[in-house]
């Protein structure tokens, strides 16, 4: 489309024959070509200079980057192929006016990029909940119902039959539903569930050491009392260390 756009922009007589095709071919992949090095360079940004590093910085940056590697690449490119068919160098008015029609394009490009940006980031926002719509669990002390936030989570742990609760707080509070069910309101990137007696928070896991058969002995961030030894199973092993410690 870009390619068609530049022939009706740049050529004043289009004829539809054999000299029309090759060039039409040509120009589509000199510029597949630029585009793709525009890309790698958006690209390598994104791990050098992120936008939340500094936006201004970062957009200035990439238009200039790819602009001009862009327009250089295609220069040269024009610069080969004129002596190769023509045995001459480019005319000068592809520097005046094709070169500069060229350079609005990579601007149009940047623009699409810089707008997937703001548009993600738009979504992954709305996705978000706000603080008081974070999700818990309920549970009962006294003639009180409490509303235990999964940030406050540390373990959930069954003990004689029942499922307890253990906060950061250090507090526990038991439970009238089976830890199957409770797993399944439980965000994955923030819990685990080690074996079939417990499920931990990420913060309330120190590390881990590797036990007899190999299993994985677990080491917790924080102090609690009358708990058993806490494993992983050799199954689960490699699941729980992706898991832990993500690549």
């Amino acid at each position: 489309m870009i390619s068609a756009i530049n022939f009706y922009l740049t050529y004043s007589n289009i004829k539809f024959n054999s000299f029309f095709a090759i060039r039409y071919l040509i120009d589509t992949l000199q510029g597949y070509a630029a585009w793709l090095i525009v890309r790698e360079i958006i690209f390598w940004l994104d791990r050098r200079l992120p936008y939340q590093a500094g936006i201004g910085k970062r957009i200035l940056l990439q238009v200039m980057l790819t602009t001009l590697a862009g327009l250089a690449f295609i220069a040269i490119s024009t610069e080969i192929l004129s002596i190769l068919i023509k045995n001459e160098p480019a005319p000068i008015d592809f520097y005046s006016m094709d070169l500069v029609i060229i350079g609005i394009w990579f601007f149009v490009i940047n623009g699409v990029y810089i707008g997937i940006y703001f548009y993600k980031s738009l979504e992954i926002a709305g996705q978000k909940k706000p603080e008081s719509e974070k999700k818990g669990i309920l549970v009962k002390t006294g003639n009180q119902s409490l509303l235990v936030q999964d940030s406050e989570i540390a373990m959930l742990i069954v003990e004689d039959d029942y499922v307890s609760l253990v906060s950061f707080a250090g507090k526990k509070y038991l439970l009238d539903k089976s830890l199957d069910n409770l797993e399944q309101t439980l965000p994955p990137d923030s819990f685990f569930r080690i074996n079939r007696q417990a499920i931990l928070h990420r913060q309330a896991i120190k590390g881990f050491s590797r036990i007899d058969n190999g299993k994985l002995k677990i080491q917790l961030a924080m102090e609690t009392k009358s708990l058993p030894e806490l494993s992983i199973s050799r199954i689960k092993a490699a699941a729980f260390r992706a898991w832990f410690i993500p690549a």
